[in-house]
């Protein structure tokens, strides 16, 4: 679960996120939402994927992004759980 705070940490993946909440995306459709180089994006797909809030699928010369909705409802779960109890 640390990987997942870690992920969810930083706005840009956040953004990342809300993003592959509309459909799935290309690394170049994901791209046109920031102005950060793409070693950049890079870095954060593989922090989102190493979360496994995301998930890469190689489709012919692309990979398709998408958004790991079994990990990220339960990582939504735990925060309404956590902030339920205050």
């Amino acid at each position: 679960m640390d990987t997942v705070f870690k992920a969810l940490a930083d706005k840009n993946r956040r953004k990342i996120l809300e993003i592959l909440k509309e459909k799935d995306m290309t690394v170049q459709e994901i791209a046109r939402h920031f102005q950060f180089t793409g070693a950049t994006l890079s870095h954060h797909l593989s922090i989102l994927k190493g979360a496994n809030l995301v998930i890469a699928e190689r489709q012919g010369q692309f990979i398709l992004y998408s958004l790991n909705t079994s990990v990220f409802e339960e990582t939504v779960k735990l925060f309404i759980n956590i902030f339920s109890r205050k």
